[in-house]
């Protein structure tokens, strides 16, 4: 069996929590490690935080009111994506430092930093993680990591 879903979330605040919870609950009724839920859980509420910070649509002359995080549970693998309408990824700067991984010429984030550390805790959370920039406007988080099961799990993704 599969499991499959697909939120449109509003831009605000509340929509993260509840995303979350419904991945945590998916993973509890399919069997997954606890260990491995929280981090697909936090990984999953660092993305959402971002689409809510930074999603909004320049285009239109306002902020996009939504964005859309869908997640797949299927064989081995967990699979989630988070894609906003805002104005995407920045081109890398001159001269500016590039942090490893998701984001090509993102720059690293300063220690005293108040924020700008999601996407790094994505990475390290994550088995795999892909960005990039939507054609037209918007930016998409994609992650997944390997799941592992609860010992005694009766149902296992498959």
């Amino acid at each position: 069996m599969s499991i499959w879903w697909s939120l449109h979330l509003r831009r605000e605040a509340a929509s993260v929590p509840l995303a979350r919870r419904l991945l945590l609950g998916t993973m509890e009724t399919a069997g997954v490690d606890p260990d491995i839920s929280y981090d697909l859980s936090v990984a999953l509420s660092e993305a959402c935080a971002n689409a809510v910070e930074h999603g909004g649509d320049l285009h239109s002359g306002g902020a996009s009111q939504a964005y859309r995080v869908t997640a797949y549970l299927d064989g081995e693998k967990c699979r989630i994506e988070v894609a906003d309408s805002g104005p995407g990824f920045p081109a890398p700067g001159p001269g500016s430092a590039v942090r490893r991984g998701a984001v090509p010429g993102a720059a690293i984030p300063a220690v005293t930093a108040e924020s700008g550390r999601g996407l790094c805790l994505i990475e390290q959370l994550a088995d795999h993680v892909q960005v990039r920039n939507r054609p037209g406007h918007g930016a998409v988080v994609c992650f997944d990591k390997i799941l592992k099961w609860r010992e005694g799990a009766l149902l296992k993704v498959s």
